[in-house]
């Protein structure tokens, strides 16, 4: 039997599948959890929550990766847009992001792993399990490549949002938070102001990537409006400006696009 692969990200749906997972009697061989430093503090506290889960049913934990330079030392989201004057790519209307500090580092794993080369060896793929809900079916466009045969089991189960939160609810799990760095010019003006009110030192983290960022076919994180417009217009009560429509981050709770 191929082997198996899970992207974790800890949002609702990984956590709705890990939960689906075990009502089904199902498991996987490897499970990863591609950090790009850029998390919420409530994430990283679900870490333990879910990880506490899986040994109690007896599921291999997950593992955490992250991009490296060239010298092998850990490289964040955060530090590259600091060190090149730039944002996230989305907030350019481009994914490279995910790919590079999602999908890339975990495809590393992978590919010096042991037990994939051997299935790739004798011609078999590698099954990978992504997040995908039921609602969000128009995003598992891919069934398979050269090295791995997609699978969605959330889609497989009829499993939309609600029945994602029914699920972590059903396990006795408090329900997790979104999956997306602090900083993701996907956010909407209601998460932007949240951030500001629950976590000061990330927004301030934020304003100063936005601040470093040269600047000439965006106004800012929002894209077509500066995160600090938002914060001085909250700071100031005025009224908040209408949201754009809203662009997904391709990395929204593991379900990575392959």
């Amino acid at each position: 039997m191929s082997r198996t692969v899970w992207s974790c990200g800890y949002g609702t749906n990984s956590t709705a599948l890990a939960v689906g997972l075990v009502e089904h009697g199902e498991s996987y061989d490897l499970a990863m959890f591609a950090d790009t430093g850029g998390e919420r503090p409530e994430l990283y506290a679900y870490q333990r929550i879910l990880a506490a889960y899986l040994r109690e049913h007896n599921l291999p934990p997950v593992m955490t990766v992250w991009k490296k330079r060239a010298d092998q030392t850990r490289l964040t989201l955060e530090q590259n847009c600091l060190e090149e004057r730039m944002l996230p790519s989305i907030a350019y209307g481009f994914k490279t992001c995910s790919q590079k500090y999602k999908i890339q580092p975990q495809d590393k794993v992978v590919n010096n792993w042991e037990a994939a080369r051997q299935e790739w060896a004798q011609g078999r793929k590698v099954i990978k399990l992504l997040g995908f809900d039921a609602g969000e079916s128009h995003r598992a466009k891919f069934t398979e490549d050269e090295k791995y045969l997609y699978r969605y089991p959330l889609i497989e189960w009829g499993w939309g949002r609600e029945e994602c939160k029914a699920a972590i609810a059903r396990a006795g799990l408090p329900q997790p938070g979104k999956s997306s760095c602090f900083f993701c010019p996907s956010s909407t003006k209601r998460e932007i102001k949240d951030l500001h009110d629950t976590h000061p030192a990330l927004m301030a983290r934020a304003l100063a990537m936005e601040m470093n960022a040269e600047l000439t076919t965006v106004k800012g994180l929002g894209r077509r409006f500066a995160w600090a417009d938002i914060v001085k217009a909250h700071e100031d009560q005025l009224p908040m400006f209408p949201d754009s429509p809203e662009v997904l981050c391709a990395c929204y709770d593991g379900g990575i696009e392959p």
